[in-house]
């Protein structure tokens, strides 16, 4: 057999196989979905109800309408234009008949605005209080998740894809009843009206069931390329604009056009799939609802010449053919847009199903809060057994203050992170004044540290906001002392509006000296026993390096600090310098001692700072 031929074999094959296995797991997938999101309805089921009773009302109006001009033309104005009823009787009739008539079209247009805004309101309530669930979740979760998952496409999950589902509430959970029910009606009166006719419409109803189960198949695998590919878009738009600086000095705005025209066109061509889907669905069940009224026409006609029909019940007939369509098209529409909320209803799920971090809420509080810190034979990778941090061991006594050196990749970061609770250790001990901070709750660890980094991050706000964080238990006069203390009020007073002044996210209109002043005092209002300084002062300027370094060295005392720093007027001034390299502790001692050993330390110093 040639290579080719036997190679194409298999993989069609392979493709059919893995294309059934892909399809019961979206039916399983579709199916706890659905389970999960009957919850958020179950508590709203009473307004779900009510929308589902005035929406009957409203079919059983609209399908009564029809019969009513059936009614007129063959009881009233074929009797009347015959002679087999007298005029007046006739006028009285059709007068009755089109009050009744006006009567319900009354009726549907009261119901449908009540109906539209209850279903409305209540799919909003709980898209809200969906969107804050996740938010919630979003919060707890475990720092690891954000380093594996593009911002962007964290921002899909709680904006468009939550909005998918509003529209799977509005349009399928009650639309789907409503077409349904009309459906069954239509079929019931045509048939209560003619057997022989109403089975000759229904020739067609096999080829409109094939085509629409062939649609489902389709539509299912392009609703979730077109989820993926906007996804992308979201992530590369967030990260792209958030760098926009870097973009713009390093003129890369035609490489970076480049890569979003092609992730543009991706999703261009997802969506351009769905079009033709649709372009072929849509037309092709015109042309056999155009085949049924044919076939009414052609066979209805016929015994109409014959008088075994009268105009009215064809009249009718025509009439609920056109309206039997209209509800499978929507069904149609409404599968779209389930498969559409499915695809985010899973994204959305995945969400909420990832496990959040451990508060440890069983554990204790720290009553003596004294700031000791110390690490046992402490082991720790980010992924696998890549060990970043390597039986390290150390101890830092209260009120020691201890920076940590080491060239890139040496675990000075990881270790602010393991103390912080943002990851957990694999072997070792990490202890608080003696206590495993495993066996802490993570609140209460996070109350006793200030924690201040390189890349001072600002909400939208206020600078008084910014310092508290929105804690009302933090007054202003407490924030004004935090603030004197780093002698960042000397620019904060120059502002006409001081502690009120407004600033943009990530403080951009401040400078970056400005900013970690900010920071600072955030850090310092909650008074905590342990302060740590991940890079803290790497981004300020010598000038504004000496306006804190004075609030520092008083904010140090009887505090325990943690610096991991580059500055030599840090490092001199720590009770300690512990020096790392490649996950493991090679020095211990002040920089007088280190620098006596001329070991791991000295060859930092001299390689660092002998120009300086």
């Amino acid at each position: 057999m040639p290579r080719g031929f036997g190679g194409g074999g298999f993989s069609q094959g392979s493709s059919g196989k893995r294309f059934r296995t892909d399809e019961k797991n979206h039916k399983k997938g579709d199916r706890e979905a659905t389970k999960k999101l009957i919850k958020y309805v179950g508590p709203y089921w009473k307004y779900f109800l009510l929308s589902l009773t005035l929406i009957l009302v409203v079919s059983a109006a609209q399908l009564a309408r029809p019969y009513i001009v059936k009614i007129v033309i063959d009881d009233y104005i074929r009797k009347g234009l015959s002679g087999d009823l007298a005029v007046n009787q006739c006028e009285a009739g059709i007068k009755f008949l089109g009050l009744i008539y006006l009567v319900l079209m009354l009726i549907e247009f009261i119901l449908s605005y009540f109906q539209t805004y209850i279903l409305e309101r209540t799919a909003k309530k709980i898209i809200m209080n969906l969107r804050q669930q996740v938010f919630s979740h979003i919060q707890k979760l475990p720092i690891a998740y954000f380093d594996k998952n593009p911002i962007g496409k964290i921002v899909t999950r709680v904006t468009n894809d939550t909005d998918s589902l509003n529209d799977m509430f509005t349009d399928v959970v009650i639309g789907f009843l409503q077409n349904v029910f009309i459906m069954i009606g239509i079929v019931l009166v045509m048939i209560s009206l003619d057997l022989k006719l109403t089975v000759i419409c229904l020739l067609v109803t096999p080829l409109m069931f094939g085509v629409t189960l062939l649609f489902k198949k389709r539509a299912r695998r392009i609703f979730g390329e077109i989820r993926n590919k906007l996804s992308s878009i979201n992530a590369f738009l967030s990260e792209h604009i958030s760098g926009m600086k870097i973009i713009q000095i390093f003129n890369m705005e035609d490489k970076k056009y480049n890569e979003f025209q092609n992730i543009n066109e991706e999703y261009y061509n997802a969506n351009l799939k769905q079009i033709i889907l649709f372009g072929v669905f849509r037309p092709f069940m015109d042309v056999v609802k155009t085949l049924s009224l044919a076939l009414i026409l052609f066979y209805g006609g016929t015994r109409l010449i014959k008088g075994t029909i009268e105009v009215g019940t064809l009249y009718a007939f025509i009439n609920y053919i056109n309206r039997l369509f209209q509800p499978i098209i929507e069904l149609t529409d409404q599968y779209n847009t389930y498969q559409s909320s499915m695809v985010s209803s899973e994204r959305i799920f995945g969400i909420l199903d990832e496990k959040i971090e451990d508060q440890h809420s069983d554990g204790c509080n720290l009553n003596k809060e004294e700031g000791e810190i110390e690490f046992k034979n402490v082991w720790f990778a980010y992924e696998s057994e890549n060990w970043i941090l390597k039986n390290l061991s150390f101890k830092i006594l209260p009120g020691q203050s201890v920076s940590f050196v080491g060239a890139t990749g040496a675990g000075k970061t990881s270790i602010i992170n393991l103390l912080c609770g943002f990851y957990e250790n694999q072997k070792g001990e990490i202890l608080i004044d003696g206590i495993n901070i495993k066996d802490i709750k993570t609140e209460e660890l996070r109350r006793n540290i200030g924690l201040v980094l390189q890349d001072v991050f600002l909400f939208a706000g206020d600078i008084e906001t910014n310092i508290k964080l929105f804690n009302k238990e933090i007054s202003l006069e407490n924030v004004k002392k935090a603030a004197q203390h780093v002698n960042a009020d000397y620019f904060i007073e120059n502002f006409d509006d001081g502690y009120k002044h407004k600033i943009n996210e990530k403080g951009t209109t401040l400078s970056m000296g400005q900013r970690q002043l900010i920071s600072f005092a955030r850090a310092l209002v909650f008074n905590p026993s342990i302060l740590v300084m991940d890079e803290a002062t790497s981004n300020i300027d010598t000038e504004t390096e000496a306006i804190i370094q004075e609030a520092l060295e008083k904010l140090m005392k009887n505090r325990t600090t943690i610096a991991v720093a580059h500055r030599l007027s840090t490092i001199k001034k720590s009770d300690n310098v512990i020096v790392l390299h490649k996950g493991e502790i090679k020095e211990i001692g002040n920089h007088k001692e280190l620098m006596t050993k001329k070991g791991f330390y000295y060859s930092l110093y001299k390689l660092q700072y002998e120009n300086l």
